[in-house]
């Protein structure tokens, strides 16, 4: 199917970030979203009960529809639990889930998440990306953005089609697409994020008898390996050449809360598209909490346009029916506990923790791998990506040295093959920072360096 980019809506933009002029914004209109559209998803109908749960609110009605437990068979009564103050690491706070929180969380729930939830989303997402509530984008809630993101490549994506990959790549990713036999189109990054250079050179170059690609794969914020993130001018850039070229931006944000970088923070796709691009609709956002609230409560969240959101949540409904009531009546509970401010001291708290972590291990590199290795120093996240430097400037190959010689060294890295799409070589290496002590920090690397040395020796036979 011809991707064509049909008349918009126009409406009133947000408030533009420093430096950006507002725009009137123009909002794709509900049927540009077809042309996107997987055979998979174009093919899915509505689950036949849950497409009918909403109105089961409709008051006076009295409903015979969902094969629903009762309640009253439920032995829980009450859930409490402690937090951290976010302002008063001293002070515990005592929540408790019960009455209609309990029993909705006990209950299946709407598909695309509970209302106590979604509603402090969609004040999050103002707060922190500008985008106001009915504007033709809504929120979704998922088992981890990772679960979202499946399903979002599952709509979107055909097999056999082109997409466009940043590369290095979130790991987890490459199986979806591979699964579909995607040609994975890589996208140059650097130290300044994606190369929006060799984005463009990809599609200018692109056969004219060949569809182009419908999606681009982005991590802007500590990129998973790389640790890197996108320049204002670059996501800019990026927009621009979606609008141009007509793709859609995946943009999986799951270290946006983990920006621990000294430069004020650069605004979202989301939030751009709106301020910078003056047209609103191409963006689908990936939010998590697995890095700053609990990685086993399992909740992520998509963000974008409602056609986008009704194919995700229709996969959804056949597949897993709704992310868990309980902990997102959890996650509710705390969230309002804290209100938004709380939530700012929160994540203030946590950046802080990373940015020390990752000053520790950055010690540590400069101590054992100076002169062995290079590297850009992250301003999110939790890895370290860096390159193995041969004795004679030739492009090394880490996989035999991380796993094999450092394994038996006694210690474990991932070689930075698993990141590349297409699986070739590299000299690249990532190190996660996240859970590694400082003593145990001076120890690995002292371990990797001595690696690297026998590795050299024998490549050259010393």
């Amino acid at each position: 199917m011809a991707q064509q980019t049909p008349s918009s809506n126009t409406t009133t933009g947000s408030s533009a970030p420093d430096g950006l002029a507002q725009k009137s914004v123009e909002r794709l209109p509900e049927s540009f979203y077809t042309q996107f559209l997987s055979i998979s998803a174009l093919k899915r109908k509505p689950s036949p009960i849950r497409g009918l749960f909403p109105l089961e609110k409709t008051p006076g009605l009295i409903s015979l529809l969902a094969g629903k437990p009762n309640p009253s068979t439920f032995p829980f009564t009450s859930l409490s639990f402690k937090a951290r103050s976010p302002t008063n690491p001293d002070e515990e706070l005592d929540l408790t889930v019960d009455g209609d929180e309990l029993r909705a969380g006990l209950q299946y729930s709407d598909t695309a998440g509970t209302k106590p939830l979604i509603d402090w989303l969609f004040g999050l997402q103002e707060r922190y990306h500008g985008r106001v509530r009915g504007e033709g984008w809504r929120i979704s809630v998922g088992s981890g953005s990772q679960d979202l993101i499946y399903k979002a490549v599952e709509a979107f994506v055909n097999p056999g089609d082109p997409v466009l990959v940043e590369s290095p790549v979130y790991a987890g990713t490459i199986p979806m697409f591979e699964n579909l036999n995607c040609e994975q189109l890589e996208v140059e990054t650097d130290a300044h994020g994606i190369c929006s250079t060799s984005l463009r050179s990809i599609l200018e170059n692109w056969p004219a008898e060949k569809p182009k690609p419908k999606v681009l794969y982005t991590v802007p914020y500590g990129c998973n390996p790389t640790g890197m993130t996108a320049t204002l001018e670059r996501r800019k850039e990026v927009l621009q050449l979606a609008k141009e070229h007509n793709f859609l931006i995946l943009e999986d944000d799951p270290y946006f809360y983990l920006y621990y970088g000294t430069a004020p923070r650069y605004p979202s796709y989301f939030n751009l598209e709106e301020t910078y691009l003056g047209e609103t609709g191409r963006v689908l956002r990936f939010d998590s909490f697995s890095k700053i609230l609990s990685a086993g409560i399992r909740i992520g969240f998509a963000t974008g346009p409602t056609p986008l959101l009704n194919a995700i949540d229709m996969h959804t409904a056949t597949s897993n029916l709704q992310s868990s009531s309980l902990t997102q009546a959890i996650a509710a509970t705390l969230l309002n506990a804290w209100g938004y401010d709380g939530f700012q001291a929160h994540i203030d708290q946590v950046s802080a923790f990373y940015r020390e972590k990752r000053d520790i291990f950055e010690k540590g590199m400069k101590k054992h791998l100076a002169g062995l290795a290079e590297w850009d120093t992250p301003e999110a996240g939790m890895f370290f990506w860096f390159k193995l430097l041969t004795k004679d400037g030739s492009e090394g190959d880490s996989k035999a040295i991380i796993e094999t010689t450092a394994f038996n060294r006694g210690v474990l890295a991932l070689p930075g093959t698993a990141f590349l799409p297409n699986g070739r070589k590299t000299a690249y290496v990532r190190a996660s920072f996240s859970l590694t002590p400082e003593e145990d920090v001076d120890v690995a690397l002292g371990r990797l360096r001595e690696a690297i040395l026998d590795a050299q020796k024998e490549a050259t036979g010393a």
